[in-house]
């Protein structure tokens, strides 16, 4: 080998163009430690061998030849993968070093050792792959790595192995796959000092939501012990995401997200022989967070530096050094699956040809999906479910959020458009048609299906699969607005889902999804949990708070994280949160809710919204929500929040409620501090002005005020021809409001669902002068393209 060729290249002497030289994982070690150890960012040191060394030992044992024959046998079909794979990383492991590259590794390794002021310190070996015309391909996950790694001779064998692992059968399927020259990949070996997180625990991050793309959050996985089970996917980790916007401000927690994994199983240190084992974790391991909030927070900011430093979202290994407790970032290469999407685009789809009608029911979104059918009777049947199949079944709640993520579509005999099954169904982005009557008795299990929501308000079920087309279209696109275009959101955990909508805020975040869905518990039964009767609910929130001396900062917290996470994706406009709305008959349903909620006859008109907040009864329970906002806005930064007070029925109630709020911690106008109220029942038409010397803007929820003003129940079955957001009188009522708010300075909006299902109620919102319009993700589209068209048409109509 010629001597000058670099064998070994320290990682402080490494920049981000040395790729070809030292693959991509080590150029990156070494760009940070130069540029962002300064910035109090930790790596650990190390070294790194060089594409010229793996070439050396390749030529000096004569195996290059023989790699290329058993590559053109296997892809000449003369042998299988595993049998060219196993052949080629023999000839690796059967080599011997060239005693000038053994040299070189024993004596950086030696120097390693002194430097750390520990003899054989132990070392992590990875696998850096390059190739010096394809600088940007890091081959991530196609290689092995060695961890807990001492002495010479244990390292040099790994190393061996590193070389070998080239050739695993996944990375040779991999280079084969993507059109890679499999003889001008070379191999670098990054040997990097080992913390301690054997004692502690280590993980990965990546600085951009990876289901998503949503770009503002840092998202962290953690588990005990060694990172290798994480990188694996071998547990259950932890997961926290962390709002990058606020985490300058040192005084802001903007942990949106916090999730306890099982984390079954930790990797640790064994012995010679067997470098690492993993053994069971204990209870209280699996019942506890690997980190607390300072170290997530101190991790988000490293990953926001990294991603600054690099100019792109990044995907980052972390440890924890049991023994001192400091963390450190051991990889981080550029993240590419999301950060690739073009952001903006949407689909519209449109069916061609179809098999015969087999049900019909209400439309929820406008996408078209083929599938299989799998029909899931009860709750206690979801395990049956098949992932990527059409959901049929009865009805839907919030048991089944599991298996409604993995849908395809969905198709329930129960259910309008404001049932769990549309809601969730608008969130996750399927298609869904509810309200079927009979799906469950004329689909079956097997059956290939067509789930249209494409063809207006009523959704069908088809045989076969149908030809459909789909037109994709750029949001950045959408025509700009004077009225405002908001989303209603509810579900925290598919809100990142509609980052890239050019929306004006969220016009609507329902607090009681958040309640129901993740805190499930009654907040007057973790307030008076002592005095709880019924066992089994006792026992169920034992469990889901366990680690919280004080239960009722459960409810706090979650409720917490969940509306951030909804007011994260449009910050920094507005996100406007309503306070509970349960009837007593919902609230009851909560764990431990019977106990503290009256029967009542007609729960729609009785014991909600307003009344229960300074009432005896809920008003301690009214204290929490209070807390969450306060927390909410305060601690985590998202002083974008509006709060508004549904189902208001009058003045002297008005009064009552914000008396309250202020002794809560939440006092309109302090801090900013925007409150509104739902115009929802004719009585805040009729005193719009009285009311909006009280609150700061009106938003009208046209379901609730639309059966109040024709005196329709909105869910009987056989008066559902008579309610209709569209009647003349609701009309009236709502141009009614907007008028009367205009004139008294205040805000006037529209969250209900009359614009989502016929956007071309939108054109008449705009023709009364409206200020916003907040609708479902899967309308937002078609209502802004409207919304438009008819402040075009209103300006022309002005001018002349």
């Amino acid at each position: 080998m010629d001597g000058g060729m670099e064998q070994v290249i320290w990682f402080e002497h490494l920049r981000r163009g040395d790729i070809a030289r030292v693959g991509g994982k080590n150029a990156s070690l070494g760009e940070m430690i130069q540029d962002l150890s300064p910035k109090g960012i930790a790596i650990p040191a190390g070294f790194a061998t060089t594409a010229d060394a793996y070439w050396h030992y390749v030529d000096a044992n004569g195996i290059r030849d023989k790699v290329a024959a058993g590559i053109v046998d296997w892809q000449q079909g003369k042998a299988s993968l595993a049998e060219a794979g196993s052949a080629i990383r023999k000839l690796f492991l059967r080599g011997d070093w060239p005693q000038d590259l053994a040299n070189a590794i024993r004596a950086a390794y030696a120097e390693l050792s002194k430097r750390i002021g520990s003899e054989d310190v132990a070392v992590a070996v990875r696998s850096s792959a390059t190739a010096e015309d394809l600088p940007d391909a890091s081959f991530a996950g196609q290689q092995e790595s060695f961890l807990n790694i001492r002495g010479e001779r244990s390292l040099l064998d790994a190393c061996r192995r590193c070389y070998a692992s080239l050739f695993t059968d996944r990375a040779i399927s991999y280079r084969q796959t993507k059109g890679f020259e499999h003889l001008k990949v070379a191999l670098s070996i990054g040997i990097q000092q080992m913390v301690r997180s054997d004692l502690g625990g280590s993980g990965v991050m990546f600085s951009i939501d990876t289901e998503t793309g949503f770009d503002k959050v840092v998202l962290i996985n953690a588990a005990w012990g060694l990172g290798e089970n994480v990188v694996q996917g071998a547990v259950d980790p932890d997961e926290y995401q962390v709002f990058k916007p606020f985490l300058a401000n040192g005084s802001l927690r903007p942990i949106v997200a916090r999730k306890c994994g099982a984390k079954a199983k930790k990797m640790i240190y064994g012995s010679a022989e067997e470098p690492t084992i993993n053994v069971p974790t204990s209870k209280a391991e699996r019942a506890s967070y690997v980190l607390d909030d300072e170290a997530v927070l101190k991790l988000a900011r490293w990953a926001s530096l990294i991603e600054q430093h690099y100019g792109c979202p990044m995907d980052m290994e972390w440890a924890r050094n049991g023994e001192a407790g400091e963390l450190v970032i051991v990889q981080a290469r550029p993240e590419t699956v999301q950060s690739r999407h073009k952001t903006g685009v949407f689909r519209s789809y449109s069916i061609k040809q179809k098999g015969k009608k087999l049900v019909e029911g209400l439309a929820i979104g406008d996408a078209i999906v083929s599938g299989r059918v799998c029909l899931v009777e009860t709750a206690k049947d979801i395990d049956q479910f098949v992932d990527g199949s059409v959901l049929v079944t009865a009805t839907t709640d919030p048991d089944w959020m599991p298996i409604m993520k993995r849908a395809a579509a969905i198709v329930t005999d129960h259910g309008g458009r404001t049932s769990h099954a549309a809601i969730v169904s608008r969130e996750l982005g399927l298609p869904a048609v509810v309200g079927t009557g009979t799906a469950t008795l004329l689909l079956h299990t097997g059956e290939q299906v067509t789930v249209s929501c494409a063809e207006g308000d009523e959704g069908f079920v088809y045989d076969g699969a149908a030809e459909y087309e789909v037109e994709t279209f750029d949001a950045h696109d959408l025509p700009a607005t004077q009225t405002e275009v908001m989303l209603n959101l509810a579900n925290p955990a598919t809100a990142f889902r509609w980052w890239r909508l050019p929306a004006d805020g969220v016009g609507l975040a329902r607090m009681e999804f958040v309640i129901s869905n993740a805190i499930r518990i009654h907040p007057m039964a973790l307030v008076h949990f002592d005095r709880l009767k019924d066992e089994v609910a006792r026992n169920e929130i034992a469990a889901l708070t366990q680690g919280y001396d004080d239960k009722s900062e459960y409810f706090v917290d979650t409720l917490a994280g969940g509306l951030a996470r909804i007011a994260a994706v449009v910050h920094p406009n507005p996100a406007i949160v309503r306070l509970s709305d349960f009837k007593t008959n919902e609230y009851a349903g909560l764990l431990g809710g019977a106990e503290f909620e009256p029967k009542e006859e007609n729960p729609m008109l009785g014991f909600r919204g307003a009344s229960r907040y300074y009432s005896p009864r809920y008003r301690e329970g009214f204290a929490l929500e209070c807390r969450a906002i306060r927390k909410l806005r305060n601690e985590m930064g998202f002083a974008n929040v509006i709060v508004m007070v549904p189902f208001c029925r009058s003045i002297e109630e008005a009064e009552k409620v914000l008396q309250v709020m202020a002794e809560s911690g939440l006092k309109r106008g302090e801090d900013g501090l925007k409150i509104y109220v739902m115009c929802e029942i004719p009585s805040n038409v009729v005193l719009a002005k009285d009311f909006a010397r009280y609150f700061d803007g009106f938003s009208i929820g046209s379901n609730d005020l639309t059966q109040l003003t024709l005196g329709v129940d909105r869910d009987a079955g056989d008066l559902a021809d008579l309610f209709d957001e569209q009647d003349p009188a609701v009309k009236w009522m709502i141009s009614r409001v907007v008028t009367e708010a205009g004139q008294a300075g205040a805000k006037i909006g529209i969250c209900g669902q009359a614009p989502s299902d016929h956007p071309d109620f939108a054109a008449f919102l705009v023709e009364c002068g409206i200020d916003s319009i907040s609708v479902t993700p899967d309308s937002f589209v078609a209502v802004k393209q409207i919304v438009a068209e008819a402040e075009r048409r209103r300006g022309r109509t002005v001018r002349g």
